[in-house]
């Protein structure tokens, strides 16, 4: 049997194959060329982190870096520090908020170890609190050890700006940072300005209650007292230098605030009935305030962006003719942009009442 011949191709088909065949190799080029390099981003103490084209998964350092990152990114937070309760999940995004519990790399009591730091593949360690040098080698050598890149966030409330417009570029998600951010910026300055329009002799001593007992409380240069600060108010105890320090009911007595802020609904309950505390100023004009709470302190605990609606609340307490502002309404704000979460009037009385 004669083999087969080809048909001979005329130039019209041969210029129409030619031209496909370069068409493909056109989209084909580019697709090679259009692979995105990994970033190298300036951090908050200044440290260059390279970070993926697309950070899809991160890991918080702390409490404080778990709200941020929920806050900006939800999707790629890979879990908490410490597991939600009920009552705070109930306030969260439905499948962000109850996501497990992975310890903690800094602060009080850490307890992720690196071995479950890396089971869980992250793209980015993300820590927002401070950068003094010893978490900067922390942070470097966590890093070393695992390969996985490491961001310092500088979580001081004056800070917070800035530290969104960072982990947005971080994360990729610059947009939503800058909307954030300016929000940041304009309750820092529309609280500092109305503060400060209230002359020093008219403001009112101011005593930050932590513990059952109220004798726990933030002295001066401590995280957990910073926003009152930011704000220009000036509390008792910050006349002594420290952290957190316990106080006598003597130190309390001498100091005799006429405001108290607490975040212990116990002491809120009992402080009125105390025979020790019911001759302090702030007890018998019934101005003991117990701060909200959920699903995070606006106050303290832990001192991250969620004290932002908290500048609005201790300036409704401390000077009530200065902000007479709707706090419902503020707090519906705040959690809608923040949170992703729209408030209930249930669920807005819970919140305001500080109660859990």
């Amino acid at each position: 049997m004669a083999s087969a011949r080809p048909e001979p191709i005329d130039a019209g088909r041969r210029a129409l194959a030619l031209a496909a065949v370069s068409a493909c190799a056109g989209l084909a080029a580019p697709a090679l060329r259009a692979q995105p390099a990994p970033r190298r981003v300036s951090d908050s103490a200044g440290r260059s982190v390279v970070v993926p084209p697309r950070v899809q998964r991160v890991f918080p350092a702390g409490p404080p870096a778990a709200i941020w990152l929920y806050t900006l990114a939800p999707e790629a937070l890979l879990g908490w520090p410490r597991a939600n309760r009920p009552d705070e999940i109930e306030f969260l995004l439905p499948g962000i908020g109850n996501r497990p519990e992975l310890g903690r790399l800094t602060g009080r009591g850490n307890t992720a170890n690196l071995e479950t730091v890396l089971a869980l593949k992250p793209d980015l360690i993300v820590d927002t609190g401070s950068v003094r040098p010893t978490f900067v080698e922390l942070a470097d050598r966590v890093q070393s050890q695992t390969g996985i890149p490491y961001a310092l966030i500088d979580g001081a409330l004056d800070a917070v700006p800035a530290g969104y417009r960072l982990l947005g570029e971080l994360l990729g998600v610059r947009e939503r940072a800058e909307g954030l951010a300016r929000y940041a910026e304009d309750t820092l300055r529309q609280v500092r300005e109305r503060v400060a329009a209230v002359p020093r002799a008219q403001r009112p001593r101011v005593y930050y209650a932590r513990g059952p007992q109220g004798l726990e409380t933030g002295l001066d240069g401590s995280i957990n007292v910073e926003m009152f600060e930011a704000m220009g108010i000036e509390l008792v105890s910050t006349q002594l230098p420290g952290g957190l320090a316990r106080v006598s009911i003597e130190q309390v007595l001498q100091w005799d605030p006429q405001v108290i802020i607490t975040i212990d609904q116990d002491f809120a309950k009992g402080a009125a009935q105390n025979p020790l505390w019911r001759n302090v100023s702030a007890v018998k004009a019934g101005r003991v305030h117990l701060s909200p709470k959920l699903p995070f302190g606006w106050v303290d605990f832990p001192p991250s962006v969620n004290r932002l609606p908290g500048l609005w609340w201790i300036g409704a307490k401390v000077f009530p003719e200065r902000f007479r502002d709707d706090l419902g309404a503020i707090a519906r704000d705040f959690y809608r942009r923040f949170y992703q979460v729209d408030l209930s009037p249930a669920q807005l009385r819970r919140v305001l009442a500080g109660r859990d």
